[in-house]
């Protein structure tokens, strides 16, 4: 935390311009060094100044550059952002000179971090940094700003203060039990506090639902016998030939993929090999991978023949995802009908494109995303974050049921203070090292 840091922050190649970002006490004094033009050490916060990078009196580029002083700044430290010319010679040649006169290379998301250990964002709003540098949608790009802004932290903060509350008032009961205008909290008034917690704690998993399918996209696994017409209908969807197409059974024999934006949500499809007993060896390792995907995906797409009747394969795979999310395609709907079912079912045929947007309408149905639209994203996507409201949610439970078994309150007090711990990893008031070093390794240099 004491080093000055630097590292490229725009993206290495060709264009424009590039920035390299410098952040630490003496990151303004140190540029000011191998800056020719007006003098750095004085100038005001949040200016930028025109001039040279030089070292041994070689130019090395002609560049604006961006002063910020602490503390109004991305990480409460002096901030230098130089801007050079596009290239990947000239922006690494002015790194090398950085490096060369004692600033640091910053480690990956180390910006953030120090904005985090510094009291600029809460970690909860970190992670939604990297989430807004990695979107992909417009619904992604508004979910990682909700959670910039902090109103996911300050749904979590609402939740810690009511178990805080609670807590105080049984320390108080405690410690000082003469004390009168505490409120007691006994087997029979503790219930309600914790139900209120439970339901808040369900409530923000509840919402985490349309947070993690716009983070996440929807994974549809395309499955069903060999020549079903499986990789025709990828190809479709996707709007491009990824899968090979023929009319020789089992010409798929491995995983095919693709993704499109669809209503605003990442439909990440999955063309699999056709399933059926094959003594070739390496067909067999596919339809073993292909069954292996269904437990995977968010929704199975099961293709089935027109003019072929159920087989054992067809009834197999039926079974294996009755429990799923699953839509049924019937395809090949111009060739004689020999199929019969009872269940629903989508009919269509690839040759002409027929019943695919029945399709894509049944997804838009099943996963409510017309709703996700209009939501205002104000939810929680973080898989870690649900995680540990999966674990305050636990503990709340366990005082639940020891308030049943009449375990004494101090004892019960135990799990609620775990329940408010693990809310607090959250935002990170309370965290350990190694949480730091994974959440932020996943971080882009620079930021």
């Amino acid at each position: 935390m004491n080093d000055t840091i630097c590292a490229i922050s725009t993206a290495l190649g060709i264009g424009a311009i590039s920035i390299i970002r410098i952040s630490g006490d003496d990151a303004i004094s140190k540029v000011a060094d191998i800056f020719k033009g007006s003098d750095l050490t004085k100038a005001k916060s949040h200016t930028i100044h025109y001039g040279h990078i030089v070292k041994n009196n070689e130019v090395i580029d002609e560049v604006l550059v961006t002063v910020f002083r602490a503390p109004k700044t991305y990480t409460k430290e002096n901030i230098v952002e130089i801007n050079s010319h596009g290239g990947i010679a000239t922006t690494k040649k002015i790194l090398e000179v950085l490096l060369e006169i004692g600033i640091r290379l910053a480690e990956k998301g180390e910006f953030t971090k120090r904005a985090f250990l510094n009291g600029r964002l809460d970690l909860c709003e970190a992670e939604s940094v990297n989430a807004l540098l990695s979107s992909n949608t417009d619904l992604e790009r508004k979910l990682a700003l909700n959670g910039i802004s902090g109103k996911i932290s300050r749904k979590i903060k609402k939740v810690r203060d009511i178990i805080v509350e609670l807590m105080a008032n049984i320390e108080v009961n405690i410690d000082y039990p003469e004390y009168e205008d505490a409120l007691e909290i006994t087997l029979d008034n503790l219930p309600p506090k914790l139900k209120e917690i439970k339901q808040e704690l369900e409530s923000l998993l509840s919402e985490s639902k349309i947070g993690k399918l716009v983070s996440e996209g929807i994974k549809v696994t395309i499955v069903g016998r060999p020549n079903v017409g499986k990789s025709s209908i990828l190809n479709h969807l996707l709007g491009e030939n990824k899968a090979i197409v023929t009319n020789i059974p089992g010409t798929t024999r491995d995983i095919v993929e693709g993704e499109i934006e669809f209503k605003g949500i990442r439909l990440k499809f999955i063309d699999t090999a056709g399933i059926r007993k094959s003594k070739d060896i390496v067909e067999q390792i596919g339809v073993d991978r292909s069954l292996a995907m269904l437990s995977e995906a968010d929704l199975v797409i099961h293709v089935l023949n027109n003019n072929e009747k159920l087989s054992s394969e067809d009834i197999e795979i039926a079974t294996k995802i009755k429990n799923k999310t699953h839509i049924t395609f019937v395809n090949k709907n111009d060739l004689k009908n020999n199929l019969q079912l009872e269940s629903e079912y989508i009919t269509g045929t690839t040759l002409t494109d027929e019943g695919l947007d029945d399709l894509k309408n049944k997804i838009v149905e099943l996963f409510d995303l017309e709703k996700i639209n209009t939501s205002n994203l104000e939810v929680v996507s973080s898989s870690r974050v649900i995680n540990l409201i999966k674990t305050a949610l636990i503990h709340i439970n366990n005082a639940l049921n020891n308030v049943s078994n009449k375990i004494p309150v101090d004892m019960i007090a135990i799990d609620i203070k775990a329940a408010w711990d693990s809310l607090g990893e959250i935002t990170g008031e309370s965290y350990q090292d190694e949480l730091l070093d994974t959440l932020f390794s996943k971080f882009c240099l620079g930021k």
